[in-house]
Order: structure tokens, then sequence, then C-alpha cells
């Protein structure tokens, strides 16, 4: 009997993965990550006991999550088409790589996933998968099954006694993790509609958020946010502790018509308040510490790293040698922000470090003003001759 390693989230489409993959002579091993999503309860994991599944493997990967997938893209500043901060995209490559370690630990012919045949996740899962073990055949239930409807994958499960949770219909696909959550379908695929309130998970309106705005301090070491308002966190619950703040200041919530790896447009709902106001931190200290040459070359590099995220690159060359030099200019990232939170805006109100560039004697307007103001016709001058040049030659 053939071995396969399911991608398993508990819900009805993986669920029935599960059972249709066991009628085809598979034995399924259900994996499942805990990226911060929440652990799964009892009753998922009997679930996918009851669809077939011969053995159920549950694996807490928020730390490794935060650490090697989070930090990087942060420190990159990584925001896809200028408002997606990755949440879901990043956690791909991960579950990738532990779905490969736990097929091979089950001695696996392969490795299987729910995705559908038009998301991100198929391209994010398989390209991760073939770049760690090519060896491992990846099956893809849902591009290939007969069923058309969820109402026919509610039928097979009753037909199987599968228990799914149908009584509160949601419309929406939701996708959570520790960095952020993700929202489509229902009515959110009319792009002239409003999100309509249900469509956010767990960020306040900014209408129903607190009129008394608050103000947090982000210290960073390196690069790395290693205290909130002076108390000192590792990395998983210091986001936790911002995504609580932000969420209920209304900060985070972003809405976009995004570009698919597929070549489809979808609209997207998502929830990212730690991310938003880490993102903004982070970029305010590197502009304090950074000379302009590496802080508009550091900013050119965002944009590349977050397509790379966003198509499923992750284990490649050129997110490895990104990696290497965005790590290298982290080394000054070290300082302190003071962000306001306040129905829904995240303001930077305060910044400082040990190698700030910031000199006010040099930028003062004051008497203690100390720039040689004289030394400015001569750099005009040079500065301009190309063009001046130029128009002497017509």
């Amino acid at each position: 009997m053939k071995t396969v390693v399911l991608a398993y989230s508990g819900g009805l489409d993986t669920s029935v993965c599960v059972r249709w993959l066991a009628d085809r002579g598979y034995r399924v091993v259900a994996f499942m990550a805990d990226v911060g999503q929440g652990e799964p309860s009892q009753r998922v994991l009997s679930r996918a006991k009851i669809a077939g599944a011969s053995q159920v493997i549950v694996k807490d990967l928020r730390k490794e999550f935060a650490q090697d997938y989070v930090l990087p893209a942060l420190q990159a500043h990584a925001v896809y088409e200028g408002k997606y901060l990755l949440a879901t995209a990043l956690s791909r490559p991960l579950i990738a790589k532990h779905l490969v370690e736990a097929a091979r630990a089950a001695n696996a012919d392969a490795v299987a996933h729910g995705c559908t045949g038009k998301g991100n996740d198929q391209v994010r899962f398989e390209v991760s998968v073939r770049a760690l073990d090519p060896r491992l055949q990846v099956l893809a239930p849902l591009r290939v099954w007969e069923f058309r409807s969820r109402e026919e994958e509610i039928a097979y499960c009753a037909r199987h006694r599968i228990p799914i949770d149908v009584t509160r219909k949601s419309p929406y696909s939701i996708d959570r993790n520790l960095w952020g959550v993700s929202v489509e379908a229902g009515v959110l695929e009319d792009p002239w509609r409003e999100p309509p309130l249900d469509s956010f998970q767990f960020v306040s309106s900014p209408e129903r958020a607190p009129s008394r705005a608050e103000v947090v301090t982000v210290e960073f070491r390196g690069g790395v946010p290693i205290r909130l308002n002076g108390t000192r966190l590792a990395l998983v619950p210091l986001i936790d502790a911002l995504n609580r703040i932000g969420a209920r200041h209304g900060v985070g919530r972003t809405e976009l018509i995004e570009s698919r790896v597929v070549g489809i447009k979808s609209r997207e709902v998502y929830e990212a308040p730690a991310a938003q106001i880490l993102w903004e931190a982070h970029g305010e200290l590197e502009r304090l510490v950074f000379d302009r040459e590496l802080l508009h070359f550091k900013q050119s590099l965002g944009p590349k790293y977050a397509e790379l995220v966003y198509n499923g690159l992750w284990f490649t060359p050129l997110r490895a040698a990104l990696d290497a030099c965005i790590g290298f200019t982290q080394q000054r990232v070290t300082g302190a922000v003071r962000l306001k939170l306040f129905k829904g805006s995240c303001q930077v109100i305060g910044r400082r470090s040990p190698h700030s560039l910031y000199r006010e004697r040099l930028a003062t307007y004051s008497a203690k003003d100390q720039f040689d103001h004289g030394a400015a016709e001569g750099f005009i001058k040079l500065f301009g001759l190309p063009y001046e040049s130029a128009n002497l030659s017509k």
C-alpha cells in the first residue's frame, strides 16, 4: 500500500481529501502545522481518523515560522503589490518543508494538499516540495476529483459519516496564522462592494476603535524586535501582543485587487496589525541609521523579495542571496521607535538609535546651526553641471 502525507487543515476540503485518497488505496498520514492559527481541537483530530487517516501528526511551528520566515520578510520589507504583508504566503514553504520531512519519516511515496486549481497555494506547496525532494509525487485531489460544489462534498462526508461543521456556513475562505489573516470569496468577489463587517475576523473597525490613542514603543537589536513597551519578549509573544493591541485600535486592515500567480485577479481582505506596526517601526529605524545610498538600494529589494515569497520561490538561490545581503544591513538597525495607534492609523512619533545619522547641529534652523551654508553654492554648481552642459550644446 502506498503512503501519502496530506497537508491537513481539518476543514471540509482536506477532510474529503483524506477519505478520497483512502478510497484509492493510499495509507493517509494527516499532517497539521500550527503556525499560529490555534491548536487543533480534539474534534478536528478525530475527524481525520474517522475520515480514514492512519495517523495524525500535529507540529507546533510558531517559533520557526516567526524566526526563519516572518523575520527575514520583515527585515526585507517584503510587501506584495504595495499592500499585502504575505501572512499566508510565508507559511506555505515552512509547511511544505515539514510535509517533506514527515513524508521521509513515514517512508511515503507522495505528499498531497487541498488547494484548488486556480489558487496561489498549489504553486507554493508544489514548487517548494519539488525543490526539497523532487522524488516525491505531489497529489492535488481538488484538481482532479469528481466533486463540483461544496454541497457534493458535504454529501460525500454524510455517506462516509465524516462529522463536518456545516451548521453555520460562512461564505468566506479564511486562512489565519501568527502574521495575519487572509479572507476571500463570498460578497468580496464583487470588487465594487465595500467589505462587510463580518468579512473581518478580529481587527476592530476604525469607527468602533477607542477614542483615545495608544502609544507603543518597540525596541530592536540588529534588526530583531526584542522589547515592547520596555518588556523583553521573544518574537512569538511580541507578535501576539502587538496583534491584540493593534486589533483593538483598528490597525492592520487592508483590501486589494491582487495579481495571482496563475494570472487571474482576485479581491482579498487582510488583517495584520502586528505586521503593520513592526513594518512601520523597522522601516523608520532604517531611515535613521542608513546612509542615503544604502537606504535607497535596500528599499528597492523589498518588492522583489515579496514577489519571490508570493510566487512560491522561497527555496531558491536568489532568496538566499537576498537574505545574505539584507542580513548584513541589519547590523546597525538597533534602537527604539514610538508609534501612536488611533482609529486605524499607525503613526511613528519618535525614534532613536546609538547608530543614528541624524545630527541636530546640521539639521537645525536655530542658533545651534553649524552647517556650512557657503559650501552649498559650489555643490549646486557641480551637481547641476551635466544638465547645464547639455543645454549649452543645443
